[in-house]
């Protein structure tokens, strides 16, 4: 699904127009990406949880020289899947 199907789909079952369905979900993606960036979660009960993880630094090796190298610490947005879409899937 991409961002058209899923303001579609908004649009059919909210009973709402396709440009309302597109602010609805530019406003939900907006606010999920502000809540990571201050480092605090976001909960769906029952959908999942999207929070932040921090990565280490760590070592690593440049693929074209084989040289070694630092792979600098960096942040990475993580999904964890709730129970009820658990269970569809299974």
């Amino acid at each position: 699904m991409n961002r058209k199907d899923a303001v579609n789909l908004m649009a059919a079952k909210g009973n709402i127009t396709k440009a309302q369905a597109d602010e609805a979900l530019g406003a939900l993606l907006d606010g999920i990406i502000e809540t990571l960036s201050a480092n605090k979660k976001v909960t769906f009960i029952g959908f999942g949880t999207f929070m932040v993880k921090e990565q280490k630094a760590r070592k690593g090796f440049n693929p074209n020289t084989k040289k070694p190298m630092t792979i600098p610490a960096s942040k990475k947005a993580k999904f964890k899947a709730g129970s009820k879409l658990q269970e569809a899937l299974d």
